[in-house]
């Protein structure tokens, strides 16, 4: 566990059992780094595990899924660029964004962070104020159209196999709490949100929700992401 969804594979004390199970050196920051078409539409994919995809194939991550459900709605769009990696926090994709200088214009910017905050324990109004300037960032990638910058919400890991022997109660209310500060500074910034919780705790009752590590989410939950991500991401660039 290395921090969860994120290092929460590798973490604190037990990283070697995880470390096998979730295979973490899939989670690459930077990745889909092609030139992009001169009249295609550029969409940039920011945050933790959740985005690069832990332990689910790169055809089955939900931004790259997100990606051929807008080509099917006629959107002529490139592959996503991602900027992520398993065990984020939000200071840390700050960082990684740093080192990654994404460079243009781009048409649509999502940002789902900070489950790793909270399973480090991490504060909650640092979490506010590091989330604060990513969200900023991210409106900056989109040239200053928040409308077209999609925050998604933290799932809750509490209700997965992982959780086992943990509080889950607590892990489901600090989950909240966080999501509660994004859900508020996604408001003062008008960019638009996508809440993605509840389906993330249908995995207690699901289990092919849930990916082989026990943790991550599997290529189905994916799936049901985009079906609500899908038509804020096509409201946010269709033509005007």
């Amino acid at each position: 566990m290395k921090h969860l969804i994120g290092n929460i594979l590798l973490g604190i004390a037990v990283s070697s059992m995880l470390l096998a199970a979730v295979g973490c050196d899939q989670s690459s920051h930077s990745e889909n780094r092609t030139v992009p078409s001169m009249d295609s539409l550029r969409y940039l994919a920011l945050g933790d595990s959740y985005t690069i995809g832990e332990s689910v194939d790169e055809k089955e991550r939900w931004p790259v899924r997100l990606v051929g459900a807008l080509r099917d709605r006629g959107f002529k769009i490139d592959a996503p660029q991602v900027i992520a990696k398993t065990g984020w926090t939000t200071d840390e994709l700050r960082e990684g964004i740093r080192q990654a200088e994404p460079a243009g214009k781009y048409d649509l910017v999502s940002l789902m962070i900070g489950v790793n905050n909270q399973y480090r324990g991490r504060d909650a109004e640092e979490y506010r104020r590091q989330f604060r300037t990513l969200l900023e960032l991210a409106v900056d990638f989109a040239s200053g159209a928040a409308d077209h910058v999609i925050v998604v919400s933290i799932p809750d890991w509490g209700v997965t196999p992982f959780a086992e022997g943990r509080d889950r109660n607590r892990i489901k209310m600090e989950i909240d709490a966080f999501n509660a500060i994004n859900r508020e500074e996604t408001d003062r910034m008008g960019a638009r949100y996508v809440d993605v919780t509840p389906l993330s705790r249908e995995a207690r009752d699901d289990p092919a929700l849930v990916a082989a590590d026990g943790l991550h989410p599997s290529g189905k939950m994916h799936e049901a992401w985009v079906r609500l991500v899908l038509p804020e991401a096509a409201a946010a660039i269709k033509k005007d």
